[in-house]
């Protein structure tokens, strides 16, 4: 229901909001609150209404049915400029023809802010996102990174109450990524207000984020701290998606943890023994290697179980343990109470 701002409202709430393009249901009847000055990220693979869900907060997008406020107002209707929110793109989408200070002081400048103001204003924004000595550069003359933390001063210098990011990270290669994703963290904790940010990197969610709300078909599946999301997943599809688990169900799932399931093993939890040595966990089972992939810090290896199913180990390279090769006869052990019943509840 339409609200009046309170200190205890959410600073976004979306209440059974619905976005249809045509035949197409882009966002199926989505509710979610968005607490004051956390880092919320919707998490969902290509397609499954995560940036729709992102347009419609900013106002690009109007919803079917349903409505959104910001710190209690309903702002359903209200166009894009008329919402305390700023957006920041993958593409940056800065003026090439304006130097790094004139971009920062560009929406200012629009609002009518007087010149002494936008320049002490657009000063502090650089310094937040440590760019402070860039102002006379123009944007070719930056690296992406650079480039991406002037978009960021950019949409800071308004001092919006909630800061939206569409995949901006998804431009940069992985160093680049990996750097910045720090600088993000710190600069939400910095200026202490709400970031929602859309992501289909799973390890980018779980780095970064307050919650996680995972998408997938136009809904939401599960909302919950990274922790949470990881280990508790709610359904198959959130144990499948976020980070890598082997599911087992059925015939597997009885002989292995003893109850129909599905249950979700993380790979990290599963070790490879000799298959000839003693059992020493609670779960164990043969198979065959049919799978090995080197990734540098780890190996991972998939076993065809005799059972039914097939499980992924991750082996870590630094620890000296020996990777079977594919076709070898290994043994699988691991404990029960890490087979994690989709719902969040040990076996």
């Amino acid at each position: 229901m339409p609200g009046t701002a309170s200190e205890t409202s959410p600073a976004v709430a979306v209440h059974g909001v619905t976005k249809r393009f045509g035949d197409v249901v882009a966002v199926d009847d989505v509710s979610v609150d968005i607490a004051p000055g956390e880092f919320f990220s919707l998490l969902g693979p290509s397609g499954s209404g995560k940036t729709t869900m992102l347009r419609m907060i900013a106002g690009f997008e109007l919803p079917t049915s349903g409505h959104i406020e910001l710190d209690g107002d309903d702002v359903t209707r209200r166009p894009p400029f008329d919402r305390d929110v700023n957006t920041v793109f993958q593409d940056y989408a800065l003026f090439p023809h304006m130097d790094v200070r004139r971009n920062v002081e560009y929406g200012l400048r629009v609002k009518g802010v007087r010149k002494p103001e936008r320049r002490e204003r657009a000063e502090e924004a650089l310094r937040t996102v440590r760019l402070d000595g860039y102002a006379d550069r123009r944007p070719h003359q930056l690296s992406g990174g650079q480039r991406q933390r002037v978009a960021l001063a950019r949409a800071l210098v308004n001092r919006p109450k909630v800061l939206l990011l569409d995949e901006p990270l998804g431009a940069l290669d992985l160093k680049l990524r990996e750097e910045m994703q720090g600088e993000l963290a710190r600069i939400q904790r910095d200026v202490g207000i709400t970031f929602v940010f859309v992501t289909h990197d799973q390890n980018e969610a779980l780095t970064l984020s307050t919650r996680i709300a995972v998408f997938n078909r136009g809904r939401i599946e599960q909302v919950a701290t990274p922790r949470e999301v990881y280990e508790a997943p709610t359904t198959e599809f959130v144990a499948g998606f976020v980070g890598t688990a082997s599911v087992l169900d059925g015939d597997a799932a009885r002989a292995l943890v003893g109850a129909d399931g599905p249950f979700s093993v993380r790979p990290e939890r599963i070790r490879i023994v000799d298959d000839a040595a003693p059992a020493v966990a609670d779960v164990r089972a043969s198979g065959e290697v049919v799978e090995v992939q080197y990734h540098g810090d780890g190996t991972r290896v998939r076993v065809a179980l005799d059972a039914g199913a097939s499980l992924l180990v991750e082996v870590a390279n630094a620890a000296d343990e020996a990777v079977p090769a594919r076709g070898e006869r290994v043994a699988v052990e691991f404990s029960r109470a890490d087979a994690l019943a989709v719902g969040g509840v040990p076996a």
